[in-house]
């Protein structure tokens, strides 16, 4: 490749890296606050919650058929993205205003028809101005997952500064805080429309036509996942969505009250609540932090261990987190539960998808991704919501209206425990599929 090839390659990767950036700071300004939104801001009901939770699901799923279609057989991708965000930023902007729980929930059926899709549509089109994907797109995704912990942290920072009131007792900051939240909304709206206006600055990437026989690679697909050890990931994918639910709505509340309650407790907490600001979000993104870590050795490791291994690992670190969010509810403790969800993330999701396409023909690799896709982040997260609200969180909240968190991350503890002794038994590993 010649320095001009070279420098033109180099620009189209930053401008496709900003891309991803703005991508996921949209999704990780919002997402790991709704849940005490809902609950102490809004003042949903544990129903209600995780009916507004699934809404948003039920569009994952829909959302991206619909989107597909469009983009293959008539609009530009870049296209599709703008008007796809700027209409979320609309939805999204209303959200924060929104008290009413029919209308919540419609807004957020309507937000997941229009975000999910962007999600695919951002990476079709990284592929198809990457030469060397297998090298490039990893790189560029991975500043998708520094947007989430901008946004995060920038909210966090936001609560801690703006929206937490000085001398306050813990009712009067709680209820501060969780009013605050409101302005991640906003934030996500704004940088919903900022990405809407560089969208149309992207590489051109017209739409395709339809390929021939698209049916019938769906119905190979699903025969080549009957097979072993496909078969067993598809069936362990909802319970562990379940699980990974339970972190994703629950631990912004969690980490709230220790870091509330650690605020004035020594200098290390006060640090954390200086870098991370507070109210749960800011935190969590230590575990986008260590997903990065477990990435980068990820290649090391999968010339070491087994899929199944890594798999195996994957799942025993969603239990020890929900383990020690259960028994350890300290700050230090929890600070490394937060860390574990790189373990959980590459361990099983990114292994997982892996194991996708190493056992699956070329013919119909893209389709069993998408279908596994929309098992792990649709059907899983329907369940998972319903479950981690109506059923769990009902079972651990007291008359006294306070949630046992002992009880409820119990729960999805003993949950992955069981999916381990399934992959233990049950999961074959026979020779990949040889085409490419």
């Amino acid at each position: 490749m010649n320095a001009a090839s070279a420098s033109v390659g180099g620009m189209v990767k930053a401008r496709l890296s900003v891309m991803m950036f703005l991508q996921y700071a949209i999704w990780g300004a919002w997402l790991p606050i709704l849940y005490p939104f809902l609950m102490g801001h809004r003042s949903f009901s544990l129903d209600e919650t995780g009916t507004v939770l699934a809404a948003g699901a039920v569009g994952a799923i829909i959302g991206p058929f619909i989107a597909g279609q469009l983009a293959d057989r008539f609009f530009a991708t870049e296209k599709m993205l703008a008007v796809s965000h700027l209409i979320g930023a609309v939805l999204v902007w209303f959200l924060a205003d929104v008290a009413d729980f029919k209308t919540f929930a419609i807004l957020s059926l309507l937000y997941g028809l229009i975000y999910a899709p962007t999600l695919a549509l951002t990476n079709s089109l990284a592929f198809h101005h990457l030469t060397d994907r297998d090298r490039e797109f990893g790189p560029v995704r991975s500043w998708g997952t520094i947007g989430w912990i901008a946004a995060g942290i920038f909210v966090g920072q936001m609560l801690f500064r703006v929206h937490t009131p000085e001398g306050g007792d813990a009712a009067v900051i709680a209820a501060a805080q969780n009013a605050g939240r409101a302005d991640a909304f906003r934030l996500s709206a704004i940088l919903g429309v900022v990405m809407a206006i560089y969208s149309l600055t992207l590489p051109h990437t017209p739409p395709s036509k339809k390929l021939a026989g698209q049916e019938a690679a769906w119905a190979q697909a699903l025969r080549e996942i009957a097979k072993q050890p496909l078969i067993v990931l598809f069936l362990l994918a909802v319970p562990m969505s379940m699980v990974h639910q339970f972190y994703f709505v629950h631990t912004s509340q969690f980490l709230t009250g220790i870091q509330n309650a650690n605020a004035g407790a020594g200098k290390f907490a006060a640090a954390i609540n200086e870098i991370f600001g507070v109210g749960g979000g800011g935190l969590m993104t230590i575990g986008q932090m260590s997903e990065f870590l477990v990435l980068a050795i990820m290649p090391l490791m999968t010339t070491i261990l087994s899929r199944k291994a890594l798999l195996g690992i994957g799942i025993a670190a969603y239990a020890g987190r929900m383990a020690i969010f259960a028994f350890a509810p300290s700050f230090i403790p929890s600070l490394i539960g937060v860390a574990l969800h790189g373990v959980c993330f590459g361990c099983f999701v990114f292994v997982a998808f892996m194991v996708v396409d190493e056992h699956t023909s070329k013919e119909v690799r893209a389709t069993a991704q998408n279908l596994f896709n929309l098992v792990l982040i649709g059907v899983g997260i329907i369940v998972g919501s319903w479950f981690a609200t109506s059923i769990a969180g009902r079972a651990a909240t007291g008359d006294d209206g306070v949630m046992n968190f002992q009880t409820l991350f119990s729960i999805p503890m003993w949950i992955a425990l069981a999916c381990m002794v399934v992959l233990a038994v049950a999961y074959r590993n026979p020779p990949k599929v040889a085409s490419r």
